[in-house]
């Protein structure tokens, strides 16, 4: 048997099989009981300083120059 139809059968069947469950896995831990709380504090990010710009934490102004 050559390489490249063994591959392409492995490719085929427990490679599918593989990739299947990898993505169910990520589906369900997206979607578990426990991680709304996260997603809800991710999706506020572009609103926190809505009603002022954010604090400066980098380098001051006159280090730069």
């Amino acid at each position: 048997m050559e390489i490249y139809t063994l591959a392409r059968e492995f490719a085929d069947s427990w490679a599918l099989l593989a990739l299947v469950l990898v993505f169910l896995g990520v589906v369900i831990w997206a979607f578990r009981p426990g991680s709304r709380g996260v997603h809800q504090n991710a999706a506020g990010i572009p609103f926190r300083h809505d009603d002022r710009p954010a604090a400066d934490s980098g380098p001051s102004q006159e280090a730069l120059k």
